[in-house]
């Protein structure tokens, strides 16, 4: 047995990857990447840099993107929970404004790939998360793009339980991203392999 499992989505080259999980009395061990096991997936990624944040129940993160060193991430919930969103921003794609999402969390340990040329949020539905994500290209701040999180065209279905709009926490500059419709007149990505 394969050391991950590999589930398709809906979305060309978005997936979700569940590692095999070794727990007895005093807990688990688990590998979270293995460069050969997911190469034999079909998931050739250079990871080279990776992340981590912390957030609190309502945080809602992106969606982000990079138009140059565009980054594909893999990322996974180490503590608590949220859920995660992958929209493909791919000119061209027969998915193009299309979303995918899970939920992520301690507890099902799994882990969403989401390939270059997608806008990438999560929001946290637990008290609180701490989110880590490989990444296989550098952070470029000068590159920094976004897609508004609550565009209608788009129509992510966020799982807002208790929570309402108003709960909601966002940065300044994830309140102001354009829309899908704007994202379209521009060249988005200068360089998408």
């Amino acid at each position: 047995m394969g050391k991950f499992k590999k589930t398709d989505t809906s979305i060309e080259g978005v997936c979700i990857i569940e590692p095999t999980v070794f727990g007895d009395n005093r807990g688990y061990f688990m590998e979270t990447y293995s460069k050969e096991d997911f190469k034999e997936l079909g998931l050739n990624y250079e990871f080279v840099q990776d992340n981590q944040s912390k957030s609190k129940k309502g945080v809602l993160r992106g969606l982000h993107f990079q138009k140059e060193n565009t980054q594909a991430k893999l990322v996974r919930v180490i503590k608590g929970e949220v859920f995660d969103v992958a929209v493909d921003l791919r000119p061209g794609s027969k998915t193009y404004g299309k979303w995918e999402g899970v939920i992520l969390s301690e507890e099902n340990k799994k882990m969403f790939m989401i390939p270059r040329g997608f806008a990438h949020g999560f929001l946290v539905l637990s008290e609180e998360a701490e989110f880590t994500y490989k990444c296989d290209d550098i952070y470029n701040h000068e590159a920094e793009g976004g897609l508004a999180w609550n565009d209608p065209d788009v129509a992510i279905n966020w799982p807002m339980g208790n929570m309402q709009i108003s709960d909601l926490l966002t940065s300044e500059k994830d309140s102001k991203w354009p829309s899908l419709k704007e994202l379209s007149k521009t060249d988005l990505f200068k360089n998408l392999k």
